[in-house]
Parts: structure tokens; sequence; C-alpha cells
């Protein structure tokens, strides 16, 4: 929780009360938005369909079928469900983007989440988009884009891929996406609550530094939206700059228009109108969450997208043909190309968007992209941590072992396991309360865990902070 004196230190010779009076006039009460920042924030997750596929007995999200709010916050890392990609820790307001795609989703969407990490926005626009579309995940920040990859990959769709490049590296794919989301970096007004560190980085020059930048953003993808298309613009923010005046511009400079989104009036969402710029804002005096402001702007003409006449052929992967396929077809239950990336380590993508993948790796630094099956050693086949995470992983293939809540912990934190009655020696399944958490190998004495060392849980096993979002049901 941020104290007065720090927040007003910050703010220099402007009083915080007064500055959000003054930035809020006519949308909200300043007054009563200082005060709310001496509130406790509140904790939210959102559930992994794929891998909970029941309702939790906590009060819900209003605007989020899948989100839930804790009573309390929890020690996450200490949940094997949470490793698993049962679910993932959202801040409440930034789940409104399911109410705008919802409507959106009803035929397969090709998507781009274009400041994606951690990875809150991307695993829902997977959980929203139907069989047969397309996300890429992209992260310009090489360090986040490694995080943003892990989290995908747990959440588990085939359909996925992770970059890190600038916005102006997708001009190859101009006129290509149905929905390209911008969750924009911002000076970041509306963590004030939630995170101390951005009051320390606050100041008016960075408010002006980052209206810049999201000008920027906005334009350099502008392009890749296809006609008819839908850019989601978001920011974590307060201030106008970099909400409304940076929307309204955009409109004037591109002759784009905003959608109006329905609300319900006990979510208590504010929409404001300035200069064309339609904004739905999230204030902690009106809504259970912290700060967010969202608009929608409509695309009306622009080219359409042309796929390239060749295919790539200097990419650093290789498809498996698919009479050698079938070497790996019963790993998993959909009908995903395989191709290999890394010698000997073999992924699943979708079939539908095979030849793009070659053009994605030609011209994007890809992070990863699909989900990784298998490591192959001569003829034996490894099954890699991410396959258990899949949700097309035919989890009849291999024994299956059911763990408590410490055994499982201790997987994530990447320690050799001895396991009491293993069905069979070789390669074993592992569930927690049912959910797939991944594979061990049993040799007899110890079962060996190749968990991946850079996902692994760094802090001691507490036991009496051990717990599990299962307990919610």
């Amino acid at each position: 929780m941020c104290n007065v004196p720090t927040i007003n230190r910050i703010y220099l010779n402007k009083n915080l009360q007064t500055y959000f009076i003054d930035e809020l006039h006519g949308i909200t009460s300043g007054e009563q938005l200082y005060n709310s920042l001496h509130t406790a924030s509140p904790t939210s997750i959102r559930i992994n369909p794929n891998k909970i596929d029941y309702g939790l007995q906590l009060p819900q999200v209003l605007w989020c079928e899948q989100g839930y709010y804790l009573p309390q916050r929890p020690k996450f890392t200490l949940d094997p469900a949470f490793h698993a990609g049962a679910y993932y820790v959202q801040e409440a307001s930034s789940m409104f983007l399911e109410h705008i795609v919802k409507p959106l989703a009803t035929r397969p969407l090709k998507v781009l989440d274009l400041c994606a990490a951690p990875g809150g926005k991307s695993t829902q626009l997977i959980s929203l988009m139907q069989r047969g579309s397309l996300l890429i995940a992209n992260e310009v920040i090489q360090s986040r884009a490694h995080i943003l990859s892990e989290n995908v990959i747990k959440w588990g769709k085939s359909n996925c891929v992770v970059t890190n490049n600038d916005p102006k590296d997708f001009g190859f794919l101009e006129g290509f996406f149905d929905i390209v989301v911008v969750d924009a970096p911002c000076s970041g007004e509306g963590m004030f609550r939630k995170d101390p560190q951005a009051i320390n980085e606050w100041s008016e020059a960075h408010v002006d530094l980052c209206s810049k930048r999201q000008t920027r953003i906005l334009h350099d993808i502008w392009d890749c939206v296809a006609p008819g298309g839908t850019l989601i613009y978001s920011t974590c923010t307060y201030n106008q700059k970099e909400n409304e005046d940076v929307v309204a511009a955009f409109l004037q400079q591109t002759g784009a228009e905003c959608a109006h989104i329905p609300l319900q009036q006990e979510w208590k969402v504010v929409e404001h109108e300035k200069n064309g710029a339609v904004c739905y804002r999230f204030f902690p005096h009106k809504t259970q969450g912290e700060g967010f402001c969202v608009s929608v702007i409509h695309k009306r003409d622009g080219k359409e997208f042309v796929p390239p006449r060749k295919t790539p052929k200097s990419v650093d992967i290789s498809i498996i043909e698919q009479k050698n396929r079938l070497h790996y077809s019963n790993l998993i239950t959909d009908e995903s190309i395989v191709y290999e990336r890394q010698k000997g380590v073999m992924w699943s993508f979708s079939k539908n968007y095979r030849k793009l993948l070659l053009d994605i790796y030609a011209h994007c630094r890809v992070v990863h992209a699909g989900i990784p099956l298998v490591e192959t050693i001569g003829h034996k086949l490894n099954p890699l941590p991410g396959l258990a995470f899949a949700s097309s992983f035919n989890q009849t293939i291999l024994p299956k072992y059911e763990v408590d809540l410490p055994t499982a912990l201790r997987y994530f934190k990447k320690e050799a396991l001895t396991l009491e009655n293993l069905p069979s020696k070789g390669w074993i399944h592992l569930t927690y309360q049912g959910i797939s958490i991944g594979f061990v190998k049993n040799i007899g004495n110890r079962a060996n865990n190749p968990y991946p060392a850079a996902w692994a849980i760094k802090m001691n096993l507490q036991p009496e902070l051990m717990w599990s979002i299962v307990e919610y049901r």
C-alpha cells in the first residue's frame, strides 16, 4: 500500500489529489480516486478452461466468465496448479478484454498481441479463440519475451507463436490480422496502489515520452490490421494524454473510428468520449480492480493480405513430412504439423498455418512456435515438459501417477523424486488433482526429473504456506 508522503513527493509541486481532479475533470472524481489509492488491492485470477473445467466457489469478475477474486493473496509459487498453467494471476480490470473479443470470436481469427509479456492477455486470447485461429504474441524486450514464452507453453495450445520483435518488423503481414491488441507501455498511474515502483518511476516528462511512444507503436502496426479489422488499444494509466488524446490524434490521422462497447450498469465502468476517442475506464474507487483504460478502433479500409508467392528456404526449422510424422502422431490428439527446430527437438504447430510458419521464421526472432513435444536420441523419444501442459497431449500413451501437494511442488523445484509403487520403469506421466504437471523417468531407486531449470521454483518449500486453487472447487 502506498503512503501519502511518498506519492506527494514524486509529484513535486503538484498535489496528487489536485492532479487527479484536474486531469479527470468530467470523467470521474479525482478526490475519490486519490482516496482509493490507500485501500488494499484485490487479488484476481483467470482459470484455464482446458485444465479447470468447473466453476470455483469464489466471487466472480463481473466482465469475465473465467475470472475470480481470491479472499487474500497467497504464495502462488507454492501451488502446483499455478505452475501447470491451470490459471493465470491477472489484474481484474484488464480481463475486460474478454468482453471485447468474445463477440468477434465467432469464427477463426488471426490475432497479434503486440506488447504481450508477461502473458495475461495472450493466454486470455488463446482461451477465447476458436479452432483454426492463430495468435502471434510479441514482446520487444528479450528477457520478458522468454517469460511470455514459458506462460504461453504452460497454457497448452499449439496455435501460438511467441516473437521478440519491434512493431515495424511485422510489415510483411500487411492486412493480415483480424485483431491487433496493443497493451501499450505507459506511465503506470493505474498501478500506483499495487506497485510502489510505478510511483518511483513516474514524472510528467515520462508521461509525455510514453504518449509519443504509444503513438509511434499504433502507426507502426496499423497497416497490419486487415480491412474491417479491429485494433484494441489499452493502458494502465489515468491521464488523458496517454489515452483519449493518443486515440483522438490517431483517429484523425488515419480516418479510423472508435467502436462503442455495451456495458452493464453494475460493472461501474466509465465510458468517456473526447474528440471521437471512446475510452472505457476502470477506477479503483468504482470497480474492483486497478486503473485501466481501453479503446476499440475499427479499420474501415486498407490493403488485403497477399500471401508470399515463394516459400522462404533460409529458415532454421524443417517440417517433418507426413509419412515420417506418423512416428509422433500418437503423442497428440490433434492434427498439427510436426517440425524440428534445434537438432532432435520436435514441436507441433497448427496445420492451418504451415506455410505462414516458415515466413514468420524468415522475418521474425521466434522464441517458440507451438508445443515442444519430444527430444529424439537415436530411436528413443524423451517427452519434453511442454508436452504435459498441452491440451492436445494424448494422456493414454504413458503410465499415469497421481502425486500429492508436497511431491508436486518438489517436482516443480526440479528435485529427484522417490515415488512408491510406480507402475513401471521408464517414463511416467505425473498428475496433481487430475491436472497434468509433467514427466519423470523411473530408474528404479529414484525418478529423474527433466523439468527445466529456468522454470524451477527457487524459494524454499514452506509446508505451512502450501496450497492449491483446487481447494475452491
